[in-house]
């Protein structure tokens, strides 16, 4: 009888937890939605839960990356498993970023959302501005910091994760006396996997804080409603598109992984997450934990999913080429296959540069519309739903790593013949 139980993952104690936090989770979503669409403004006093939560999860970003990331690295035991690994990943990645990108295009030019809007003007806002001068090349310095622990403070994960696989790199080569090292970030990954652990039975409540407060920060449901209206076919467009990209993953999971409903069930509880935190970074413990949980090997948890936080935004690349033709549809400037070519090189490459961030989409958006000519102030279109677009694309954003995670393990296995 014991022993039926132990193989039965629904006679789980851990498995019942979690469903009931899901179900708990779920239910903060629902009630957050409710309430900040009927009471407005009145919720906007709840968002000091939501931040407490969110800060909670950002306080574990660091320190759980840097150690998932050596102890993952350091634990292939030789360099040639490691660059397959990462070769693997990174082509992963970016293939499913462009293909984002490809279905952006396609949606917004079937669609045609900003035809017949004939937009005039607008105001530059600040962030977008100080970002007028933004590279390619500013992506590659971006791998690379002068001070990690700025970095750190800024949330700049990027240099973070490239300074801990050169650092797991090292500790391999150092042999016998690299293994005390070893084991002392394989002891602080788990033990950052604990606390992740008590910091997600306050999600309920955090999740219901951000949602509530900032359709209150919107002005309630019959605000929203009227932003919405103003910008409806721009909104169908990007869904439609996230819609159609999260199919495409799904349909990847299944014909590589043979995961199909049971992966996406497991993964719901980080979904939610990025839905309410707006960010695949502050996600990113949870992403880990639901992975970890759904039977994606310690490999591909400490590794793949780090790396993707940073560099894997399909929902972000999908945006931004979706939005800079909506800009220009409204401005009236016929975007050719010459242009859309630039646009969807560019979009790719700064999705890959965008930080896991609320909002980044709109800063690295930048780089985008000046490849192409377009003004900034076309952005100020955007503003009105793209905190609702933006928790939309995060969830993708998440999705995206969590497919890629289970793909990774399938190609590069622990145990190689």
């Amino acid at each position: 009888m014991e022993s039926n139980t132990k193989t039965d993952p629904y006679n789980n104690p851990e498995f019942k937890s979690t469903l009931l936090l899901l179900g708990f989770i779920v239910l903060g979503v629902v009630m957050g939605g409710v309430c900040g669409w009927f009471w407005g403004e009145t919720m906007v006093k709840v968002e000091w839960l939501g931040k407490l939560f969110l800060n909670a999860l950002k306080m574990t970003i660091v320190p759980l990356i840097v150690s998932a990331v050596i102890s993952g690295v350091a634990s292939m035991g030789n360099t040639a498993k490691a660059r397959k690994l990462g070769g693997a990943t990174l082509l992963y990645y970016i293939s499913t970023t462009a293909v984002a990108v490809l279905l952006g295009l396609l949606v917004v030019n079937v669609i045609q959302p900003g035809a017949g809007l004939n937009f005039e003007g607008g105001e530059v806002i600040e962030k977008v501005a100080s970002k007028k001068d933004t590279g390619a090349s500013d992506i590659i310095l971006s791998l690379v910091s002068p001070n990690l622990i700025h970095s750190a403070a800024q949330g700049q994960l990027l240099p973070i994760i490239f300074f801990s696989i050169l650092l797991a790199i090292a500790i391999n080569m150092l042999g016998e006396e690299g293994k005390a090292l070893k084991q002392f970030f394989d002891s602080l990954n788990h033990a950052m996997m604990r606390i992740v652990t008590w910091i997600m039975y306050f999600a309920p409540i955090g999740i219901f804080g951000l949602i509530a407060s900032r359709l209150g920060k919107a002005g309630g449901g019959d605000a929203f409603f009227m932003e919405l209206k103003a910008v409806g076919w721009h909104v169908v467009t990007v869904i439609s598109g996230l819609g159609l990209h999260f199919i495409f993953l799904s349909l990847i999971l299944y014909l590589i992984t043979r995961r199909g409903l049971a992966y996406y069930l497991g993964m719901f509880r980080a979904l939610l997450t990025a839905f309410g935190t707006a960010s695949s970074s502050a996600t990113l413990p949870v992403t880990m934990e639901c992975a970890k949980e759904s039977g994606v090997s310690e490999k591909s948890v400490r590794f793949v999913l780090p790396l993707g936080s940073t560099v894997n935004m399909d929902g972000t690349a999908l945006y931004e080429a979706a939005a800079v033709m909506f800009i220009a549809q409204a401005y009236g400037i016929d975007m050719g296959v010459g242009q859309q070519t630039i646009i969807f090189i560019t979009a790719t490459l700064a999705a890959i540069g965008a930080a896991g961030i609320p909002e980044a989409g709109l800063v690295t958006m930048v780089i985008v519309l000046q490849a192409v000519g377009l003004p900034l102030e076309g952005i100020s279109l955007l503003l009105s739903v793209d905190w609702f677009l933006d928790r939309m694309r995060t969830s993708l954003n998440v999705w995206g790593d969590s497919v890629g995670a289970a793909v990774i393990d399938k190609f590069v296995p622990d145990k190689e013949p």
